[in-house]
């Protein structure tokens, strides 16, 4: 009994500061598309890959100090399985574009 609550106790928890900076970094990056979108301070050409990237921080920033998800060892397990998982979505989201794409294509 002692053994699992030392490792309940052990277990991996952010401090507060983490939390802390995740959350300014997360509204620092929701309030810079919004705000491009809002002035109109860049065409559309350029705006969709600008929001497009700082959504992809975002997610690292979620990820990281929220999930926890680092390389060490003991988290090494979550790395892996959430590899995985990207790699099954970006095969279903590729295979899915693609099938639409020749449908589209084909029937017309």
């Amino acid at each position: 009994m002692k053994e699992q609550e030392q490792s309940i106790i052990d277990a991996p928890h952010g401090t507060p500061k983490i939390y802390v900076t995740g959350y300014v970094l997360s509204l620092i990056l929701t309030a810079i598309p919004f705000t491009l979108v809002m002035t109109g301070a860049l065409p559309i050409a350029a705006l969709i890959p600008t929001i497009v990237v700082i959504g992809a921080i975002q997610i690292v920033v979620h990820l990281v100090a929220f999930l926890h998800l680092n390389r060490s060892s003991g988290g090494g397990w979550n790395l892996t399985a959430f590899s995985y998982t990207l790699i099954v979505l970006g095969v279903l989201v590729g295979a899915s574009v693609w099938i639409m794409y020749h449908l589209n294509y084909r029937l017309r």
